[in-house]
């Protein structure tokens, strides 16, 4: 049985089978009250205190219900020094007992938050109502993902050097990390170039939202768990995405969907709509003019939830481009 607590002017708490603590936040209709249930996964270097900015009028209409959660070590979430992709998926589904979110509940991935959600459709697939991934990392690992996809994105070419040094060099990739972060002033002409315009003006209204910074990563734990979630991500998988069937009996598109900006700098464009063509059960749209930070774009935000809940069409995120 799992115990809980509560930090003062903090988050909630409680322990894991195997004895950390993971820390989440509760937000929407009440959970008694609620229709749906949605778990917020949340990415690289972030926390559950970056918000999806979904409308509350929505979410009291619709009677949704979302829980947060620190992942381990991000927060105020302890490390998992054994952390994996299905650890990953543990902790979330220890997270929806503890919470009594029900039989199924529905899971929300956000960028680097995608491979936790990826593990969750492979081994927990019994449990999902629903799947949206927003602006989800594509490993360039993936056995089935071809080169002639890749053969051009300069992005393998860091990502795999980065792999690299993060596994067998991780003392020069952390003076190295330190250097490029202390290397800019902290002015919002300086902010880092791999975020739009459109991000950075949707960054303004984002609760808990902090860049990177040397003084963040000078602590070695900060460091470590950047490390150890940035290598689980791109190292290689248990399983192949690309490979995998539909979850889902109905065999539509209505369960789980793939949300991605086209002027995402992050995640490249044509990767993502190599995937949604491999997998032709996911639903696939694209925000035209948007970068990485979908979900702080509330109109953006309130399209994934009716997209994802009801099962509505939104013809306006309809990719324009042929299979």
């Amino acid at each position: 049985m799992v115990s809980a607590e509560t930090k003062p002017n903090s988050s909630s708490r409680f322990k894991l089978i195997d004895g950390r603590k993971l820390a989440y936040k509760e937000r929407g209709v009440p959970k008694d009250k609620s229709k749906y249930r949605i778990i917020m996964v949340h990415g690289f270097d972030s926390s559950k205190e970056r918000d999806f900015l979904a409308p509350q009028e929505l979410m009291n209409t619709l009677g949704i219900y979302i829980v947060q959660f620190d992942r381990a070590g991000y927060g105020e979430s302890d490390p998992n020094p054994k952390r994996s992709l299905r650890c990953e998926a543990n902790d979330i589904e220890e997270l929806a007992n503890h919470l009594e979110l029900g039989s199924k509940f529905y899971i929300i991935g956000f960028s680097m938050g995608s491979y936790p959600t990826w593990s969750c459709i492979k081994h927990l697939s019994h449990r999902l109502a629903g799947v949206a991934f927003v602006v989800p990392i594509v490993n360039y690992q993936w056995p089935s993902l071809p080169e002639s996809v890749t053969r051009d994105d300069e992005r393998k070419k860091w990502y795999k050097r980065m792999t690299w040094v993060a596994r067998y060099a991780p003392r020069l990739l952390h003076w190295w990390m330190i250097r490029k972060t202390s290397s800019s002033p902290s002015t919002d002409n300086s902010r880092p170039t791999y975020f739009t315009d459109k991000d950075l003006e949707l960054l303004k209204k984002a609760p808990g939202f902090q860049f990177l910074t040397a003084d963040k990563l000078k602590s070695r734990s900060v460091f470590n768990n950047l490390r150890s979630d940035f290598l689980v991500a791109f190292s290689k998988w248990d399983f192949d995405p690309l490979q995998l069937r539909n979850p889902f009996p109905e065999n539509d598109k209505r369960h789980v969907h793939i949300w991605h900006g086209c002027e995402d700098r992050f995640i490249n464009l044509k990767l993502q709509r190599h995937v949604s063509e491999r997998l032709p059960w996911i639903q696939y749209h694209e925000v035209r003019d948007g970068g990485h930070l979908l979900i702080y774009d509330t109109i953006v935000c309130e399209a994934i939830l009716k997209s994802l809940l009801l099962g509505e069409d939104a013809p306006f995120y309809t990719p324009k481009f042929s299979s």
